[in-house]
Order: structure tokens, then sequence, then C-alpha cells
């Protein structure tokens, strides 16, 4: 056997010792990337895994980034476990694939992450001295502007460039508000921002009390309504989107209270009238408080 032959029986042996180690190895970053780059190996790979590309997992991302969310709000920290396992497997993914195409890497995703968190934070990792909540969140905005600058290289960048359109409704008009508000571009106070709702209210009102409804103008209306909504949640320092899911699952869970009511008086729905149906909603509310 010539000396050829001997490397390449080694160099095999090697590999396979290699992987073997890896399986056996305690959990580690190094060998989820060993199974990522075993999944979309061209020749024994996944075949599902195969197909994937930047595009087609991006719904997979955000379907595992509301199941983290959902799994905190239920207090299930065994689950919550699980999911962000899975969330970080798509930073795998998405690493993986930017490796085979020369994009980026994994490692080079860590880097950035870690720079930019050390040059938002000069009051931690520098001497920089920032001891109050609004002197931290300014700098965190300002370093955003300079990041939306340095990528987009325009001297008048608008503040409500790159904010991501494909966020939640709610999100992204509060996002919008938020970089507005930056610049001095909001309210100075929460009667001001009633007064505003109110207003949006009234022209909802005269929309559906015409004599020929406008379904464009109505809509439009609607929308202002919402965003003005918004703005009282986000000048309240809260977040729409949590507070309206928060919402659905009060409706949601006093709804089966009703939805129990029924079943116990034998009867169907279509066979209350409204007020017997209200009145259960009304009980579900009274068992809530007692």
């Amino acid at each position: 056997m010539n000396s050829c032959a001997v490397n390449g029986a080694a160099n095999i042996i090697n590999d396979y010792c290699k992987e073997i180690e890896m399986l056996n190895d305690n959990a580690s970053i190094e060998k989820l990337r060993w199974i990522m780059e075993q999944l979309r190996d061209p020749k024994t790979g996944c075949p599902w895994d195969l197909k994937q590309n930047f595009s087609s997992i991006t719904s997979h991302t955000l379907e595992e980034a509301y199941e983290v969310v959902d799994a905190i709000e239920q207090h299930d920290f065994v689950e919550l476990n699980k999911e962000l396992g899975d969330l970080l497997f798509q930073v795998i993914f998405y690493s993986q694939l930017g490796q085979e195409q020369q994009l980026f890497d994994f490692d080079s995703v860590v880097e950035a992450i870690c720079e930019k968190l050390i040059r938002r934070h000069p009051h931690v990792f520098s001497d920089a001295d920032l001891s109050t909540d609004a002197q931290i969140k300014a700098n965190w905005e300002n370093e955003k502007v300079k990041e939306r600058q340095s990528k987009n290289k325009q001297d008048n960048l608008s503040i409500l460039a790159d904010i991501p359109k494909n966020l939640p409704a709610l999100s992204q008009a509060a996002k919008i508000q938020k970089r507005c508000s930056h610049v001095g571009f909001d309210w100075d106070n929460m009667q001001d921002v009633f007064a505003k709702i109110e207003e949006e209210v009234l022209e909802v009102k005269e929309e559906l009390e015409a004599k020929e409804i406008d379904q464009v103008a109505l809509g439009e209306e609607l929308g202002d309504l919402m965003f003005a909504v918004v703005n009282l949640c986000r000048h309240a320092k809260k977040d729409p989107e949590t507070l309206l899911r928060q919402a659905n699952q009060k409706f949601t869970k006093r709804f089966h209270g009703v939805e129990a009511q029924v079943n116990q008086s034998e009867k169907s729905f279509t066979e209350h009238d409204l007020a017997q149906l209200e009145q259960y909603w009304q009980n579900v509310k009274v068992q809530e408080k007692s």
C-alpha cells in the first residue's frame, strides 16, 4: 500500500473518530453546529434541510419566537427550555446557510452582537457616565441612529428607515412612534393623547353615520383610531402587542366559561338570546373575583 493510500485511510479514521467523539460529548454550541453541518451535507444530509434557503425558513423562525413568548407567558419553564433551543437552532441554520454562501458564519454573528452590545453600553464597558434610565435610553437610540446612517450611507436618512415591514402592525406602529418621539415629534402630555383618540372616535362615528358609508374612508379612520390607541399605550409605557395578546387570552378564558354554562344548560348557543349569554359572561367575571 502506498503512502497516499495510508494517509487517506488515516484521515477517514480520524474524521470518523472525531464524529464519534462529538456525538458522545456533552451538549455544546460546537456539537449543535456539527449537527447542522451533517443535516446540510450534500451527500448524506436530510433532504428537507438541504432544500431550505434564507427565505424558506423565516416562517419557522417567527413561529419559534412566538412559542418562546407563549411559554414565558404560561410560566412553563420546562417548555421554555425546549423552545429556546428551537430558536437557537434557527440562528445556527441561518449561520450555516451564510457560511455555505461565504456571506457570514456563526462566529461572525457572535462577533457582531458582542461588538454592538459593548458599544451600546459605554456606561458598563467604558467610563461614560450614564446613570439614569433616560440617559441610557437616549444613548441607545443615538447609537442606533449612527448604525442606520452607517448602513445606508446617506446623510439625510429618514428616522423611520429600516423599520421591519413584517413586524406585527401594533409593534410596527409603536416603533414608528418611538422613532418620531426621539426627535421631539410627539405629544407633550397624556391629555393631548386622549384628545387625539376622542377626535379619531368622532371621525369614525361620522363615517358610520353617513347616509352612504365610504368603506375606504371608514377603514382609514379606523386605522387612525388604532394608531392613536397605540400611542396611548406607548405613553403609558406599555407594549400594545403584549396588551392585546393578554386581552385575547382573557377573553378566550372567559368565553370558555360561557361555553361551559351553555353546555350545562343543555341548550345550544342559538337557543340563547344575547341577554342570557351576557348573564353567563357576568357570572364568569364574578367567579374570577371570588
